[in-house]
């Protein structure tokens, strides 16, 4: 019995984890959500420089103030089809977790929704897709009247060889 009470708090203390604001953006109209603690800004489209032998769903870098960000699309990360921008595509530019600390990385979304402050209790756990799909990057389905939205965890967006491999072209 005190197994199953630990399980269950596990359970319900990762239900409120989940909880909070959540800066929402399109895909491929499909509906997805960021924790907003993890947006440090979002900016329109700008010039991308293109960086050889990175994967194809990394855009390249841009020069934000100074500062040397990749950008990734995530349209091409999820395996969406690629998609020409327009005057609503923008770059969501985030603090992720990298192999020797937190790192910016900007995020191409197709455009920005809103912020909304969603309830652990209209959170749900990801559905099981089979055990050759992915999901980890998914925190949850968040049911906002008659759609879901995708919460996505940004830190598990990419895996550790992708993260090294951003790292080491941004130093250079």
């Amino acid at each position: 019995m005190a197994a199953f009470t630990q399980v269950m708090d596990q359970a319900v203390h990762a239900m409120v984890d989940r909880e909070g604001k959540y800066l929402t953006f399109s895909l491929a109209n499909e509906e997805y959500g960021i924790g907003i603690l993890k947006i440090k800004e979002i900016i329109g489209m700008m010039p991308i420089t293109t960086v050889p032998q990175t994967p194809e769903f990394v855009k390249g870098v841009i020069n934000l103030r100074g500062k040397v960000i990749p950008v990734l699309d995530l349209r091409r990360r999820f395996g969406m089809e690629a998609m020409n921008y327009t005057e609503r595509t923008c770059i969501i530019v985030v603090e992720m977790a990298g192999t020797a600390g937190n790192i910016m990385i900007g995020v191409v979304v197709d455009s920005v929704s809103e912020v909304l402050s969603i309830k652990a209790d209209v959170i749900e756990e990801t559905p099981a897709f089979g055990t050759k799909l992915n999901t980890d990057y998914i925190l949850g389905m968040a049911k906002i009247g008659k759609s879901v939205k995708i919460l996505l965890d940004i830190d598990r967006i990419l895996g550790a060889n992708d993260i090294a491999q951003l790292e080491q072209k941004t130093e250079k």
